[in-house]
């Protein structure tokens, strides 16, 4: 891109631009580091400080467009670079909001705009050595003053000085009162002047004086004392009233008029020695040089119970003449005063300067009235002239009480005009857009107005007295103290540096840049790139990012065009490398539609060239007699090249023949397309830019076969749907206890076990057992002579050993025999006592489970079936070993959301499906974290869970009922996986199982937590165990099979007479489940079901579902106590039967019996202080079921008390002990809860740069 001579006669045709309607394209630089700028500036405003014309100069570029000029509208921004970075053309600078500070943005404004504040700020000067910069307050405003007057910026940050103020990045997300920061920062300058010849500015500025007076009206006595203040809170509408003040000055009288004490607030004057009737009020004796005047438009509305604001209209004038106001009484006498100066402190409504107490007399007297019993004419009033002030400020808020927006509308006392600081955005407003803050609508001011009208209005008012004497300018630059104009400087110097740096910024490239590093595999960086360095320079660039210098020579490195998301090179670029980056990359941009990438080579290699319209081909070439798939080969073609010519390229690439070649193209996840159209070319068989082929070419006959029975593609399927997962196996095998069992029943005779291979004939096994980890592994692949029983004793071998006696069978499609094993006959006994104690899970099986785990006798090499190393495309086992079970319920039709491993026939249901499986022991990165013993396991996704449990067998030690899968997520949790039937395509490769002992789900069982229910302890929920329950169970059979395992795991001896399980609805004990009870017929069950269990003092009363079980608690209100919880068996939901148990219970007459029904969650807490009153006692209904009560099922609690019994009497002392004991009973106990909206955060300035510190300093 050539620059223009703007001294050349040519035409704009002979310098290159476009003819004929075309768009031409002119880009403006800094010419020799200058700004462009319009040649004449009339629109500047800049106040008169000093600055000059360069101050005002404007870039070329779009302007904001024109808009209505208020300081509720935000100014239009304009997102070209010039007018973001350049000033406002009001001359002033704003301000950014870091997130939720337009409050401190319009306080520091204001301040800003204050010459008074401004100049005396200037002349305090920072000792540097004494304090860090970082923390100190005043350097961080002087230093955004000298920026906000200085600055040729549109806005400035804010962030170092709430940095001093030792606020953290969370404080800018979080809005304050700006009143209330106005309070804070006045209170940590007072903190850091002192000592220094500002230590007064904030009282001599801002601090005001009043009496808070109480007149005795029967002789005339006054109380008074003095209070100091920095601002004045006046009333927007009186407490109770539906009407608000109308204007400022109105308010102030309000504020100022006294009010009687009569009837019973008489006030006792001290020389009556009575009460009397009185007066009460407040007086201003002295105003200070700036009035500042907060409308308290933030309430509590009573009836909502909820913060509100308060839209009212309230006017204030531009002069606000304070006369009206002041103290003019002068009819005292030394005897009717008692003066009491009380200095700082609050009282009434007023804020008062609690830094310094001590006030200047000559101030009182210059200003207004300073009252003493030696009263003269001069001191009573000032000329009218001295009491009036000039708004300068109003900040404004625009929004609710629960949040909004401030900015601030401020006159300059250098023009008297007014402007609306918004933030960043400054602009000129109008006596119009002041008034528009009044707030209010058109209408009447009734009381719900408020809530229509507008949520923009004056919040604080800054009034400056008019008195020339002492009204200041704003200091000028040339007029600046050395120390400032030393800042100035450096200011300058480091814009000038940021200014460097953004044009840098500006022209520097950023684009994505990848290496495919020979040792680090695949890296990722970003390359910044200034636009005019060449490709050339760029390389080396990317080469010492990626750090090949020790690896390959540079000479060996090129960047190319790359596209990461199709992993597709688009070109290179030869011949181009002192051609500049810009260029190559079509300019600067925030971002590119590709990548580069950093390509190397070895020395005796050469680049391959890579042009536009080519299309990346990776090619994997398959070998059938290995069944394997190399690593990808990349090729490179057009898409108009023929199928033929695409083979003829591949063949060079890879040695293969074309004659015999066969080219696979996967589209998509598992579209395989035979390419076998020879004049078809690439675009129409729906290749883009980045492909995937698999390419076979051999001698066998499998290419004649249709592609979709043929080898290849079962190859190929395979392929695309393997992944691998990381299996952690448990650390204890049950192996040891089930040999030993097993072996004894072997040498009873009582059963034969036989195992036969799918894919050979010859007796083979192998002893497999690990010591510490693996005791005994079963074999499927091995055989038993069906007519001995052997047993052998289990050796040390380490999980390799395990791995090689894994079970497969042929992936052929010849391999139709199946594997099977003979299961021992057992009685129906058995078979219960199976269920019975299956149910446990537990590291340790017992021995009604041993027959699942199998012994071997012979021990040898394993024969694989198809020559691979311990893997194949393999069908999982059948096993009948649960054939011969008779079940003792019947299990209903439904799907229970788990699914069984077996059909109705007890066949196995993955026999069926041939499906890839491999393990292998982890690797130590693989097992990096994972003190288990651990599996990798390819495994084909479409494999289902109970084929995938059924090929983990031989790795865990038992059968895949005996244990269960669960899948871990990312952070960490674990979620059962039970679905039996459902297969493993959720999975993705690297993803974690986790295998844990214990009986895993049968179809139509569910896992059952179990908690005991103990109504009269502390805490009366109690989790017990994990069980196992079943359709068609009955309640007493579960009960029969859940008592050994709480004997054996909780130490609890119970009787089943002496037990119940009732219905648990979170914390609540719900209905009583009887012993005939059938699950799923009379209860309901479900996945992760949870029931309460019940240990009985006596046999259980509960016979019918007609009965109910009632929770009851006495209520003594002479001991202030609540007895023990007594279950009463109501017979029918009458009322009166209800009485007659509570009567019988209790020594309760049944006329003097009143009831309660209990609120909240089991067991009903409520404080014995409240009770009494807050509960509905002896509701007026006859049975139960109805409203107030609505007792419908077992486990309601009513708290019961006799109606003759009277209240204990407590002292005040006695009462307040109960208190706290009860709150701490009941908050331990967790049932007092109680809503509590967002605590607001308090607004704090810390004075030693952060929050770290002495807590009680706030």
């Amino acid at each position: 891109m050539a620059p223009l001579d703007n001294s050349s006669e040519m035409s704009l045709s002979d310098s290159g631009f476009e003819p004929g309607g075309k768009r031409n394209f002119l880009q403006l630089t800094d010419k020799d580091g200058e700004q462009p700028q319009i040649a004449s500036d009339e629109s500047g405003t800049a106040e008169s400080s000093g600055l000059d014309d360069s101050s005002q100069e404007r870039f070329i570029g779009p302007l904001p467009r024109d808009s209505t000029p208020g300081c509720s509208d935000y100014s239009s921004p304009s997102y070209s670079y010039s007018s973001i970075l350049n000033k406002s053309e009001t001359g002033y600078v704003g301000l950014v909001n870091q997130a939720m500070t337009c409050y401190l943005n319009s306080l520091l404004q204001t301040l800003f705009m204050t010459p008074e504040f401004r100049n005396a700020l200037y002349n305090w000067e920072f000792e540097e050595p004494e304090e860090d910069p970082v923390t100190s307050i005043p350097y961080q405003l002087q230093r955004l003053f000298v920026l906000l007057q200085t600055s040729k910026k549109r806005a400035i940050e804010t962030t170092d000085v709430t940095r001093s103020f030792g606020w953290d990045s969370s404080e800018a997300w979080q809005q304050h009162d700006v009143q209330e920061l106005c309070r804070v920062m006045f209170d940590a300058l007072e903190q850091k002047w002192k000592q220094t010849e500002q230590a007064d500015l904030i009282n001599q500025l801002y601090q005001g004086k009043l009496k808070d007076y109480v007149r005795c009206l029967e002789c005339g006595y006054e109380s008074w004392r003095i209070d100091t203040y920095l601002d004045i809170p006046l009333v927007i509408r009186p407490f109770g009233a539906s009407q608000a003040y109308g204007s400022v000055e109105e308010a102030l009288q309000a504020f100022i008029q006294p009010e009687t004490l009569d009837g019973p607030n008489q006030y006792f004057c001290e020389r009556c020695k009575k009460k009397c009737d009185a007066r009460k009020g407040l007086r201003f004796l002295h105003f200070p040089y700036l009035l500042t005047l907060q409308l308290k438009r933030f309430d509590f509305d009573y009836t909502t119970m909820h913060r509100i604001k308060l839209n009212d209209r309230m006017t204030f004038p531009e002069e606000l003449d304070m006369s009206p106001f002041i103290d003019v009484e002068d009819e005292k006498s030394p005897q009717t005063e008692s003066c009491t100066d009380s200095g700082a402190e609050n009282e009434g409504s007023c804020h008062s300067d609690q830094m310094s107490n001590d006030f200047s007399t000559d101030d009182c007297v210059d200003e207004g009235i300073c009252l003493d019993s030696t009263g003269s004419t001069e001191r009573v009033l000032k000329p009218k002239s001295l009491l009036t002030f000039e708004l300068f400020s109003v900040m404004v808020h625009s929004g609710s009480a629960a949040g909004g927006h401030y900015y601030a509308c401020i006159k300059s006392f250098s023009d008297g005009q007014w402007y609306s600081f918004n933030d960043q955005h400054v602009s000129k407003i109008t006596q119009d857009d002041i008034r528009k803050t009044y707030g209010g609508s058109s209408g009447s001011r009734g009381y719900y107005s408020s809530a229509f009208a507008s949520s923009t209005n004056a919040y604080m008012l800054i009034y400056r007295l008019k008195d020339p004497s002492r009204n200041a300018k704003y200091l000028a630059v040339e007029d600046f103290p050395e120390h400032i104009k030393s800042l100035v400087q450096k200011e300058k110097e480091s814009e000038e540096q940021e200014k460097r740096q953004r044009e840098i910024e500006r022209n520097t490239c950023k684009i994505k840049l990848f290496c495919v590093h020979p040792v680090k595999m695949m890296m990722e960086s970003k390359l910044e790139v200034h636009k005019d360095k060449t490709l050339r320079e760029a390389t080396e660039m990317a080469y010492k990012l990626m750090e090949l210098e020790a690896v390959v020579p540079l000479d060996c490195c090129r960047l190319v065009k790359y596209d990461e998301f199709h992993e597709y090179l688009e070109r290179s670029y030869e011949g181009e490398e002192d051609t500049p980056m810009g260029v190559l990359l079509g300019g600067v941009k925030s971002s590119y539609m590709f990548d580069l990438l950093l390509e190397t080579r070895r020395p005796e290699q050469v680049f391959q060239p890579y042009k536009p319209g080519e299309v990346m081909v990776k090619v994997h070439v398959v070998n059938l007699k290995s069944e394997t798939i190399t690593s990808p080969i990349s090729v490179r073609a057009y898409l108009n090249q023929t199928i033929t010519e695409f083979k003829q390229l591949i063949a060079q690439a890879t040695g293969l023949s074309t004659e015999t070649m066969r080219v696979v193209l996967e589209r998509c996840y598992n579209d395989l397309r035979l390419l076998y159209v020879p004049n078809k070319t690439l675009k129409a068989e729906g290749f883009f830019r980045s492909n995937k082929v698999f390419v076979e070419s051999s001698e066998l006959t499998d290419h004649q076969v249709a592609f979709t029975d043929s080898l290849l593609w079962k190859l190929l399927d395979r392929h695309g749907n393997t992944i691998r997962l990381l299996v952690l196996l448990p650390e204890q095998s049950p192996g040891t206890l089930a040999n030993r069992t097993l072996c004894q029943k072997q040498q009873q005779g009582s059963s034969t076990i036989t195992n036969t291979s799918t894919s050979t004939n010859t007796s083979d096994s192998q002893k497999s057992s690990d010591a510490s980890d693996f005791e005994h592994i079963e074999s499927p692949t091995q055989e038993a002579d069906s007519n001995s029983s052997l047993c052998v004793a289990a050796d040390n071998r380490e999980l390799e050993n395990r791995i090689r006696a894994t079970p497969v069978a042929s992936g052929g499609a010849s391999s139709d025999q199946e594997n099977h094993f003979t299961c021992e006959e057992r009685s129906d006994s058995e078979v219960n006592n199976d269920r019975s104690t299956s149910s446990v899970d537990s590291d340790i099986l017992s021995s009604s489970h041993s027959s699942d785990t199998l012994c071997n006798a012979d021990s040898g090499p394993i024969q694989l079936a198809n020559g691979l190393d311990s893997h194949s495309i393999t069908s999982s086992r059948r096993s009948k070993a649960h054939e011969g079970k008779k079940e003792t319920w019947e299990t209903a039709e439904e799907d229970s959301g788990t699914d069984s491993e077996y059909d109705d026939n007890g066949k196995s249901k993955a026999e069926a499906h041939y499906l890839y499986f491999k393990a292998e022991p982890c690797s130590q990165e693989d097992a990096a974290g994972d003190a288990q013993k651990c599996l990798v396991v390819h495994v084909d996704k479409r494999i289902t869970l109970a084929a995938f449990k059924q090929n983990l067998e031989p790795y865990v030690g038992v059968s895949s009922t005996q244990f269960k899968v669960f899948r871990v997520y990312a952070n960490n949790q674990e979620f059962e996986s039970v679905r039996l039937n459902e297969t493993l395509s959720s999975f993705s490769d690297d993803n974690k199982i986790t295998i844990r002992l214990g009986r895993a789900l049968k179809k139509g069982e569910y896992r059952v937590k179990v908690y005991q229910l103990l109504v009269n302890e502390p805490e009366p929920c109690k989790f017990l165990v994990d069980t196992v329950f079943a359709k068609g169970m009955t309640v007493r059979q579960s009960k029969e099979e859940l008592l050994p395992q709480l004997k054996e795991q909780c130490k609890l001896d119970l009787g089943i007479d002496r037990v119940r399980l009732r219905k648990k609805t979170w914390k609540n004990p719900g209905t009583v489940f009887l012993d005939y009870h059938v699950y799923e017929e009379d209860i309901s069950i479900s996945s992760n079901w949870e029931v309460f269990l019940e240990v009985l003092n006596e046999p259980e009363k509960m016979k019918s579902m007609s009965q109910l079980a009632v929770l009851t608690r006495r209520w003594s209100p002479s001991t202030m106590k609540l007895g023990p919880f007594q279950e009463v068996i109501l017979e029918s939901s009458s009322v009166e039967e209800l009485k007659e148990k509570l009567s019988e219970i209790s020594d309760i007459p049944l006329e003097n019996l009143e009831f309660a029904k209990g609120r909240g969650t089991f067991p009903c807490d409520i404080s014995v202080l409240e009770i009494h009153q807050d509960l509905d006692w002896n509701p007026k209904v006859s049975t139960l079921n109805v409203w107030p009560l609505y007792i419908c099922d077992d486990g309601a609690v009513v708290f019961y008390r006799g109606s003759t019994e009277e209240p204990l009497e407590l002292s005040d002392d006695e009462r307040n002990e109960l208190m706290k004991k009860e709150s701490s009973r009941l908050l331990k106990t967790g049932h007092r809860v109680s809503y509590s909206p967002r605590k607001e955060k308090a607004l704090k300035i810390y004075l030693d740069g952060g929050p770290a510190k002495d807590t009680g300093q706030d």
